[in-house]
């Protein structure tokens, strides 16, 4: 395909690769280079792009989600401090938000890696479940019990606080 189509790919995706790393992360520049690096990525293998294995919004977030999963171990082993986890990195409270609902962001930095990750794809990715299970390779019906369940434990936090209390 050429460039041309990459770019009105860029302009349609941006904003859902950009919207996972937000629910992903707490750090706005983390968000915005790996972001970058997604689509420096795509661009690069753009050319072996098969839009009949998968859609353009699936195959950008599992880029964005293999850098995602490379960032936070670089993250942890840059860190060398014993029982660093990937909860706690990603949910640094001193970083600049990313534009999220201060409460949502709390809720969210309560998830494991894991729960925070689908909860990333689905809803700042805008994937729908079995778009999901084809980019974690986990069965649809794990992704949406993973999905419920974090979602249950997000709204029990949120119902907890008071809207816009401090936690």
């Amino acid at each position: 395909m050429p460039v041309r189509d990459f770019a009105d790919v860029y302009d349609q995706h941006v904003s859902l690769v950009y919207g996972f790393f937000a629910y992903a992360l707490r750090s706005r520049a983390d968000a915005e280079d790996l972001s970058q690096q997604t689509f420096e990525r795509a661009l690069r293998a753009w050319g072996r792009y098969d839009h009949k294995r998968a859609s353009p919004s699936t195959w950008l977030l599992a880029i964005a989600r293999n850098l995602l999963v490379d960032h936070l171990r670089s993250v942890r082993v840059s860190q060398a401090v014993d029982d660093v986890s990937l909860e706690a990195v990603a949910a640094e409270p001193d970083r600049p938000g990313l534009g999220l609902d201060p409460d949502l962001e709390r809720a969210l930095g309560e998830l494991g890696r894991r729960d925070r990750e689908l909860i990333a794809l689905r809803f700042g990715g805008d994937l729908t479940g079995a778009e999901i299970a084809a980019v974690t390779g986990l069965s649809l019906s794990n992704v949406q019990q993973i999905l419920s369940r974090s979602l249950r434990r997000m709204r029990a936090s949120l119902d907890a606080v008071p809207a816009g209390a401090e936690a």
